[in-house]
């Protein structure tokens, strides 16, 4: 099924990141430590523009989190320095909260192959993004679009696709004044300004995005009680190093010697949750279990509902 095209208003303003930055003009006659300055005083913006779309970024993580809470998805959907910067935030999940695999979804425009090299006119693929997001997204899904112009065509096919399905769609660009749109429900736009080097997003709007994704599906998993106060409690311990992490957690958590929460953990066949429910509330590790279960996994959750005292 073709998806109507993004509209167009009658006045198109250039993207701020396509503009030349009146900062850095001479930065080509610069001694290398002074470039570097230049590079990095421009690099200091980029989290107060950030902090300027948290209401928006809070918005999105309310979206993510029902989705998943109803047995949903969040998509991450981007073309370049987008679409990488996704893959490598949905990566980093299941090592560090033990989140399922199919939790989070990347679709880069170009495939596997773009994200080590460009694909030549992938991201402007209106159509191809919205068959992406038809053949696996559903209705009460969370469509989550990246892209720094805010009118890459893969992007507004995909969110186009996501809204005719019913999921949830946000949009986050470096744009403020992106013309090309399509509805969606919550609209991030990170002014980032002009680039260091015109046009090359990878830098102060691909800094945005990393900041803006991290804080996304950070908060995510905190809502969704993968970690418990600041620590990683749903961590995958799948080598020597993260075994003894999740020791050294375990006894940050509950206050006890590396014996006792040595034990516990063997006890918990390595489940991190479960021995640190167990330690905290003094029931054993099979009960412990069965009160996560009832709270979806969520260790403080758990430990309310069995009256323990909790950090």
């Amino acid at each position: 099924m073709m998806l109507p095209q993004p509209r167009e208003s009658v006045v198109r303003v250039e993207s701020p990141t396509e503009q030349r930055n009146p900062r850095t003009g001479d930065i080509d006659t610069l001694p290398v430590l002074e470039a570097l300055q230049l590079i990095n005083n421009e690099d200091s913006t980029v989290p107060a523009a950030v902090r300027e779309v948290l209401p928006e970024v809070a918005r999105a993580v309310e979206f993510g989190v029902e989705a998943l809470r109803r047995g949903g998805r969040v998509h991450y959907v981007g073309a370049g320095t987008s679409g990488r910067l996704a893959s490598q935030d949905a990566a980093e999940l299941v090592p560090t909260f033990n989140s399922p695999p199919e939790w989070f979804e990347v679709h880069h425009a170009g495939g596997q192959r773009a994200l080590r090299a460009a694909v030549e006119n992938a991201e402007d693929d209106f159509d191809g993004g919205g068959e992406e997001i038809r053949a696996s997204a559903r209705a009460g899904d969370f469509v989550f679009g990246l892209t720094a112009s805010g009118r890459t065509p893969f992007v507004l096919g995909a969110l186009a696709a996501g809204r005719e399905i019913g999921a949830h769609t946000a949009l986050m660009s470096a744009n403020p004044t992106s013309t090309a749109v399509v509805d969606v429900d919550v609209l991030i736009a990170v002014d980032t300004g002009p680039e260091v080097i015109a046009g090359s997003t990878r830098m102060k709007a691909g800094t945005a995005q990393k900041l803006v994704l991290n804080a996304f599906s950070t908060a995510v998993m905190i809502k969704l009680g993968r970690t418990y106060s600041n620590l990683m409690v749903s961590m995958k311990a799948t080598n020597a190093k993260l075994r003894g992490r999740t020791l050294r957690i375990l006894r940050e958590a509950t206050g006890l010697d590396e014996a006792e929460c040595s034990a516990a953990l063997s006890e918990a066949d390595g489940d991190l949750r479960v021995a640190l429910v167990r330690l905290l509330s003094g029931i054993d590790s099979a009960q412990a279990a069965e009160a996560l279960t009832a709270t979806g996994g969520h260790v403080r959750n758990a430990l309310l509902a069995l009256g323990a005292t909790t950090a």
